[in-house]
């Protein structure tokens, strides 16, 4: 999911790249005033976390690969902008050090993955727990299926991004989105969504069981509580 340089043109870049400072600053400033000195650890914690899970890529026949995020899940345990401020830094060191991710995209890929998809996924969580009146028994289930949710809508994003530079940015990627979305959300929907899914599920599962105060830490949550 990962937009590498030279495959947006330079107009869509500024825009996200202005989406991004300006989403980066309000984590920054909402962290500043809640998170305590217990949280930050674990708040460096899951930036890591993100940054290794992105790490293993998986091929998909189309010729593409993909990975997991844990955006989801870091918006549960921390909230929305804690996951904001974790992937953000992770998908940083990636195109600075490793060249996975673009620089003159970064501000793309900040909005697809730290930003469509935590938001989009708490939505989802709270949705659900709302519906299940917060039964802790459906906490794990939820959690699979925002994640899921999120890294579709992410990978959404990402093919529109792409799809739409033919007609705003011609010289740049070349295929509309009738074949950029398509190509995203096959391997998303098939491969990173059902990881995404195990994954967010077996941690809320294992913390209710083994640690349940990571579960009530303070959130950084547009949405309270």
């Amino acid at each position: 999911m990962h937009i590498p340089d030279g495959y947006l043109g330079p107009v869509t870049c500024a825009i996200f790249y202005i989406i991004a400072i300006a989403a980066l600053y309000i984590s920054f400033k909402k962290a500043s005033r809640k998170l305590d000195a217990k949280e930050i650890p674990l708040l460096s914690l899951l930036s890591a976390f993100s940054f290794l899970s992105m790490m293993f890529n998986w091929p998909v026949p189309d010729g593409t690969t993909v990975h997991m995020v844990g955006a989801v899940l870091i918006a549960i345990l921390l909230g929305p902008y804690a996951a904001t401020i974790a992937v953000s830094i992770a998908l940083l060191i990636q195109a600075l050090m490793f060249g996975d991710g673009g620089i003159t995209t970064y501000g793309a890929n900040v909005f697809n993955m730290a930003i469509v998809m935590p938001y989009a996924g708490i939505l989802v969580y709270k949705g659900i727990m709302r519906m299940a009146k917060g039964k802790e028994n459906v906490q794990p289930i939820a959690a699979g299926i925002a994640s899921y949710v999120g890294i579709n809508l992410a990978a959404l994003a990402c093919g529109l991004e792409l799809g739409i530079q033919p007609y705003i940015n011609p010289g740049y990627f070349p295929y509309t989105f009738y074949l950029s979305v398509p190509a995203m959300l096959f391997a998303h929907l098939l491969i990173a969504g059902p990881v995404e899914f195990v994954v967010s599920f077996s941690v809320i599962l294992y913390l209710q069981r083994v640690h349940p105060e990571y579960l009530k830490l303070p959130k950084l949550d547009f949405l309270g509580g």
